[in-house]
């Protein structure tokens, strides 16, 4: 049977995501009891990291003990693709040693080269193309709070760049209206956007896309790696602020989520992801639970069933 990786979330259906979320909130059901089930057992995860990381590391990491496997970390210093090392020669052998690869890169080819040699699943934590992990956990989040997110208006302010992108992805995997303003020149790929179709629209300012949104959504304007262009930056995205002000054109009982790390007065006020619109503290641990149950689906298999009813 083919592996099948997690690059991007255009990658699975809406029911297949269905399933890993209602695992998700099963496996999220035993933490909080202090359960663990075992279900990886003996399975090993390798995670390759070209960019630093706090909450990727901890879910991915913690969540493989939680369910009685075992996870190496593995930075540029540590391998030979630090050295130089073909990607597919370093794919070849890795994935001869482990159930499952995840890879926090810099470039999303590098990921995809990665799978193309794996013979297990690879999971992208994150590169300059998109996050799919994270918009699995911000579905989750709103979702536990709201309910379903289909036909909701989802609010995108800031940057378009990675976490847009898959904003962008998940407005047509999961059936919601986004509406995203970014500075001139920040926009994202109109061909993106073209193939988001009627779920997808552009406007030019912060409180235009907050007007009426069920959820608004930001994140750091200068991304890892972009810390030369930060004093430009500040410039160019001033008047994004997602603020008390933004905040009130939105629905009364709008969330606010970012993926962290904030910069507070920057991308958002203080009192906003502070506040009690704000679940941003919810919407990291729910990378836990989400990746345990994408960790189930990818190492143990899809068999038409809820993950829950497949033992290790």
């Amino acid at each position: 049977m083919a592996v099948r990786h997690f690059l991007s979330l255009l990658d699975y259906s809406s029911t297949e995501y269905r399933r890993i979320l209602d695992r998700a909130r099963e496996l999220q059901l035993a933490y909080e009891s202090g359960i663990r089930p075992a279900t990886l057992q003996r399975r090993v995860l390798g995670m390759i990291f070209e960019k630093a990381s706090t909450r990727t590391r901890l879910s991915f990491e913690a969540g493989m003990a939680q369910l009685g496997g075992t996870a190496i970390f593995l930075s540029p210093r540590d391998t030979q693709l630090g050295r130089g090392e073909p990607v597919e020669d370093s794919a070849r052998v890795i994935s001869r040693m482990v159930d499952a690869v995840m890879i926090r890169a810099k470039d999303h080819t590098m990921v995809e080269q990665f799978a193309a040699y794996s013979r297990v699943p690879v999971i992208n934590a994150l590169t300059d193309l998109n996050h799919p992990c994270q918009l699995l956990a911000d579905i989750f989040a709103y979702e536990q709070r709201r309910g379903s997110i289909q036909g909701k208006r989802v609010a995108w302010i800031g940057d378009g760049f990675n976490m847009c992108y898959s904003y962008i992805n998940a407005a047509q995997v999961f059936d919601f209206e986004l509406v995203v303003a970014t500075p001139p020149g920040y926009a994202p790929d109109p061909a993106a956007v073209a193939e988001a179709g009627d779920r997808v629209r552009l406007v030019p300012t912060a409180q235009a896309a907050a007007e009426g949104a069920d959820l608004v959504v930001t994140d750091v304007w200068a991304s890892m790696g972009q810390e030369e262009e930060r004093e430009r930056r500040l410039r160019d995205f001033s008047g994004f602020t997602i603020d008390d002000a933004v905040m009130a054109r939105a629905r009364p009982d709008a969330l606010f989520m970012h993926c962290l790390p904030a910069h507070r007065g920057e991308e958002v006020s203080t009192s906003v992801i502070d506040g009690p619109q704000s679940v941003v503290w919810e919407e990291a641990e729910a990378r836990l639970h989400t990746q345990k149950a994408l960790l189930e689906f990818l190492i143990l298999g899809d068999v038409g069933a809820s993950p829950a009813s497949v033992n290790a």
